[in-house]
């Protein structure tokens, strides 16, 4: 299905009757596909974590129930879930009727599943629960850009090694210079990205310079994450690597995606302040 069928970028009429006929999954192929032919399988590979603070149904008495979700979508899903069908799903439950909690739940992850084509993990959080933490890392933002200004498309060529150190090294990276476009709207999207890796030392300011390329950039969140994986794991051969990206509230909805070499690096994402 394109995503130019589904409802992102229409006038919207919210629902009041449950509706999972309004969750638009989208083919994660079609993203991947813009990555080449050679693209690293390990982009299959981490999780999207959605934080939803919009989230309301009503207890057996017809007296109101408000959550925040945490929803986890595993990356080698064969769908992305779009952000606006997810938005307009979740409202039609806002008049439903659960006998409890676990009832609630049992419903929406059996249709988040099935449009995602794959198991989906939803937890529900007290409103207080979801505390905002500091970023942990090396932080990018404050380095000088080579070139300067920086280009306003990504480019992988951007991305060099540290020639003054030749050492294996551990370490994160993190910019909250992210910005990229969303394909249909042209709205601007922003988030704070992280970079876990191990191997020969990146350059930092080329590194940033990347990141910032991003800023005319059209693509899902999704989509950026796994370019940025793919594109660091191919140019720069770490021996290991974790993208993720925590993107900034739209509609009552964050979105986190996380990208791995290796399972053990899944982050535990928490909160931050734009958040």
């Amino acid at each position: 299905m394109s995503v130019n069928d589904s409802a992102l970028g229409e006038e919207t009429v919210y629902p009041d009757h449950y509706n999972p006929a309004l969750l638009f999954p989208i083919a994660r192929a079609e993203g991947r596909a813009l990555l080449g032919a050679t693209y690293p399988e390990t982009v299959n590979q981490g999780v999207d974590i959605w934080h939803i603070f919009e989230l309301s149904w009503l207890d057996q008495s017809g007296k109101p129930i408000v959550a925040v979700g945490r929803m986890a979508l595993p990356a080698n899903s064969l769908y992305l879930i779009e952000s606006k069908s997810l938005k307009l799903y979740f409202n039609s439950l806002n008049f439903e009727t659960f006998a409890d909690p676990d009832a609630f739940l049992a419903v929406v992850i059996k249709d988040l599943s099935a449009a995602a084509h794959a198991p989906v993990q939803l937890e529900l959080l007290g409103v207080d629960e979801l505390a905002t933490h500091l970023p942990q890392g090396i932080y990018l933002d404050e380095l000088a850009t080579t070139p300067s200004p920086a280009p306003t498309e990504p480019d992988a060529s951007l991305l060099k090694l540290d020639d003054r150190a030749s050492e294996i090294v551990e370490e994160t990276l993190y910019s909250n210079l992210l910005r990229s476009n969303c394909p249909v709207t042209g709205q601007p999207d922003w988030g704070t990205v992280f970079i876990r890796y191990r191997g020969a030392k990146l350059c930092q300011s080329s590194l940033l310079t990347y990141i910032i390329s991003y800023r005319k950039h059209s693509g899902f969140h999704e989509q950026c994450v796994e370019q940025i994986f793919a594109d660091i794991w191919q140019h720069l051969k770490p021996e290991a690597l974790a993208v993720h990206a925590q993107y900034t509230r739209r509609g009552g909805l964050d979105i986190n995606p996380c990208r791995t070499s290796d399972l053990h690096w899944l982050p535990q994402v928490t909160r931050l302040a734009r958040q």
